[in-house]
């Protein structure tokens, strides 16, 4: 993991060497994240939309037929709240962001709960792991947002994202919802710090969902691979962007 984390500061350093970049670019890499993050986020939850049919939901507005309503809803909220998830990048991260997130992804769907903590005990299908007692949920959130803008001293910035997530998918704060605030969190804090979007692929739902059984284990290792791996291969994404603008303007 040590090695593939100094690799990941190689490229960082590398892509700082192209920047400025252009601001038509930073757009495009902003919508491209945009439809990217709200395709995997949603996919991993099971929705059944194609990433070619949440582009177009969400640019043209176009439904697409045979697909059930609420996935469609789940695409627009959540490109409403990847929206929003920028306004926060140059500020400190405090609860009503966090529940804003919430509600600008979940309001179509069910608009009593959006916003809203959880105000009943749950469980997570398909996993051992029980979320704390609802009445729990307001401390254990209000220490996660410390936690969230406490300095870094020892942990890699990746590793220390990553230990949040599972932090924050254990509270399970939300009544539905939770893994995908939870990513847009882990993004959120991602750009903060310098690195590329953390998009975790469909094809890794299963190590994603084992290494956060891990995590609720506490053993946290596994997710820390996951994303530090995953960032790892966008950063390089980004690296081969970087160069073919380098030549096109050469």
């Amino acid at each position: 993991m040590g090695n593939l984390l100094n690799k990941i500061e190689d490229l960082k350093d590398y892509l700082n060497s192209f920047r400025p970049f252009p601001q038509d670019l930073l757009l495009q890499l902003k919508e491209y994240y945009r439809i990217g993050l709200t395709y995997s986020s949603n996919a991993i939850e099971g929705n059944t939309l194609t990433e070619s049919e949440t582009k177009i939901i969400i640019e043209n507005g176009i439904t697409i037929g045979g697909k059930p309503i609420r996935d469609h809803y789940e695409a627009i909220g959540h490109a409403e709240a990847y929206n929003y998830m920028y306004s926060l990048l140059y500020k400190k991260i405090n609860e009503p962001d966090i529940l804003y997130l919430h509600k600008l992804f979940f309001h179509a769907i069910d608009l009593k709960n959006a916003g809203k903590y959880r105000k009943c005990n749950v469980s997570i299908t398909g996993s051992e792991f029980i979320p704390p007692g609802y009445k729990e949920v307001p401390m254990l959130m209000s220490q996660h947002i410390q936690n969230i803008n406490k300095t870094l001293k020892k942990l890699h910035p990746l590793e220390w994202i990553s230990d949040l997530h599972g932090e924050f998918e254990s509270i399970h704060p939300f009544i539905d919802g939770n893994g995908r605030i939870g990513r847009l969190i882990m993004n959120l804090l991602s750009l903060k710090h310098g690195y590329c979007p953390v998009i975790i692929p469909p094809i890794k739902r299963r190590e994603y969902i084992s290494a956060l059984e891990s995590y609720h284990k506490n053993n946290r290792t596994a997710l820390r691979e996951l994303i530090i791996s995953v960032v790892y291969e966008e950063m390089k994404s980004l690296k081969k962007i970087a160069e073919k603008i380098y030549r096109n303007k050469s």
